[in-house]
């Protein structure tokens, strides 16, 4: 883009300082643009003074020359109305800070101090700016701010750290997605090798993940106190959703020189105690255990501990309710022994006691068992009735959308995951991946035709969707998310599971899902429940 008020000039460098132009071409006009190897200077003759900034608003890169004034050094930006200052390059309307230069007057020769900061200075600017982006959500902005970050050389995971440092007192209730949504796109940069662009795309979403679930959200603190890490006992108080002395302990572990790992165990069995929190406590543990290790920092693995503690104190504990009650006998009756493998057709349809008493006959084997739960989960997202996602007229407990229907998998894997690690857990977590599928067994259409959906290429499909995720266009982080996790933890299982008739099953219905237009509004529907439930109030 050239500027009218642009000048061909020669430069004559003096120390840091560079001689711009003169002071009667300067006048002329009241501004000029000169060049200086990749940099754009604007020059403004304002009462008598001399002002020099970045000719690129730092907002889109439209031309600062093209502004007018008000206020005396007040300089707008007629785009957008960005508003800066001139004297200090406080930006007054807007949001990035603006690059101003100091001048001074040698006869008729302007010079202007040309000084490159520090990457230190840059990187603190940066932090600085981002940090100011989350308030009103400032999505672009936040990448320009990491964009700058790893001009410098940077390391890009630090606006990540610095991020953690500054939400995650704003949590009311723990870990959200945004934790399991960054494991998931740091692991999504080296599964896909990465260009810039891509790998930006990545820490972007996952920062502006972190802003979306803390905006606004006041500080919920937790305790200073410590207390000698004891195993059972914090087991116990998670239990007794008890955080005044859950905290203590785990500040006590890593006082102690543990680390996340050594309290794993401990959370992994809180994580399974209950079937609860719709599956998200085990897959919030497994995926915090890798962001720490990607993120490899002792107060960020910390304050990770204390996020994820949180949430399973406070998650709901859906074993307690009518709809699930058999699993804690299931679990109570789990076989010593048994060694008929259910099969996936056993698990689609049908009661959840019954599921459940078929899973339970595969005691003995538990790789075969776990294909064939997760055969039945395929099944259920190639058979998925969509009717509910339209239907505006029915109960709240039959609010059954995609996303739901895809925690089966991405729990599923956490299983397998976390129960490898801690055999002992496998019929937790087996029979918990049961009561998945006998939740959403009333929600699938068993007559639909899902041959269309079966993939030939599994590498290329994955390899393909991952792929896309890094432009995947949803405005909702939320559906992102879960786009990614699906296809992380899909493609976990075919990495480590290898070829099956439960891998076809899920990569079927996961392509369904893909391809399947997902409603995310329910306006009518939330109007006829609102209306309902009041009726029943009186």
């Amino acid at each position: 883009m050239k500027d009218d008020n642009s000048v061909e000039q020669s430069v004559i460098a003096v120390g840091v300082w560079v001689r711009l132009a003169s002071l009667a071409a300067l006048e002329k006009k009241g501004r000029l643009v000169v060049k200086i190897e990749r940099k754009q200077l604007a020059l403004f003759l304002i009462n008598q003074q001399i002002f020099a900034c970045n000719n690129r608003c730092p907002h889109e890169g439209y031309p600062l020359s093209e502004g007018h004034f008000t206020d005396g050094c007040i300089l707008t930006c007629n785009w957008h109305n960005w508003k800066f200052d001139l004297s200090s390059g406080d930006t007054l309307v807007g949001g990035d800070a603006l690059t101003v230069y100091q001048t001074r007057l040698d006869g008729d020769d302007i010079f202007v101090a040309i000084t490159e900061p520090s990457p230190q200075e840059v990187t603190e600017k940066a932090l600085h700016g981002l940090r100011q982006s989350f308030d009103l959500h400032e999505y672009d902005r936040m990448a320009r701010e990491i964009a700058r970050l790893i001009q410098v050389g940077a390391d890009p995971q630090e606006a990540l750290r610095n991020t953690i440092a500054w939400t995650y007192e704003h949590f009311e209730f723990g870990t959200t997605h945004a934790v399991a949504v960054t494991a998931d796109w740091l692991a999504l940069i080296e599964k896909t090798e990465a260009d810039p662009a891509e790998r930006l795309t990545a820490i972007v979403e996952s920062v502006a993940h972190f802003a979306w679930d803390t905006r606004r959200e006041p500080k919920h603190s937790y305790t200073i106190d410590s207390a000698p890490y004891d195993a059972d006992e914090l087991l116990d108080a998670i239990e007794a959703e008890d955080e005044s002395r859950a905290v203590p302990l785990v500040r006590g572990a890593f006082e102690s020189g543990l680390g996340y790992s050594d309290i794993e165990p401990t959370l992994v069995r809180s994580a399974l105690a209950h079937y609860q929190d719709f599956g998200h406590s085990l897959i919030y543990v497994y995926k915090t255990g890798q962001l720490i290790a990607r993120l490899a920092d002792a107060d960020t693995a910390l304050r990770l501990t204390l996020m994820l503690v949180r949430s399973l104190i406070y998650a709901s504990r859906e074993d307690l309710i009518p709809e699930f009650k058999s699993y804690r006998l299931a679990l109570e009756n789990w076989p010593n022994e048994g060694a008929e493998t259910p099969i996936a057709e056993q698990l689609v349809t049908g009661r959840l006691t019954h599921v459940l008493d078929a899973i339970s006959q595969g005691a003995v084997n538990i790789d075969a068992t776990y294909d064939a739960v997760m055969q039945a989960v395929g099944w259920q997202l190639l058979h998925y009735d969509t009717s509910y996602q339209q239907h505006v007229d029915k109960s709240v407990s039959q609010n059954v959308t995609w996303l739901g229907l895809t925690h089966a998998l991405t729990f599923g894997n956490a299983v397998r995951k976390m129960c490898d690690r801690y055999p002992d857990l496998w019929p937790q977590g087996l029979l918990q991946i049961g009561c998945f599928l006998g939740r959403n067994s009333a929600f699938v259409d068993a007559d639909l035709d899902g041959r269309q959906w079966h993939v030939a290429d599994v590498s290329t499909f994955l390899r393909d969707n991952m792929a896309g995720l890094y432009d995947h266009g949803h405005p909702e982080l939320i559906v992102s998310g879960h786009l990614l996790k699906v296809l992380i933890a899909l493609d976990e299982e075919v990495r480590e599971k290898g070829r099956s008739e439960a891998l076809t099953m899920l990569v079927a219905g996961v392509n369904r899902f893909l391809n399947t237009p997902l409603k995310r509004k329910h306006a009518l529907r939330t109007a006829n429940q609102a209306i309902s439930m009041v009726a029943s109030e009186g």
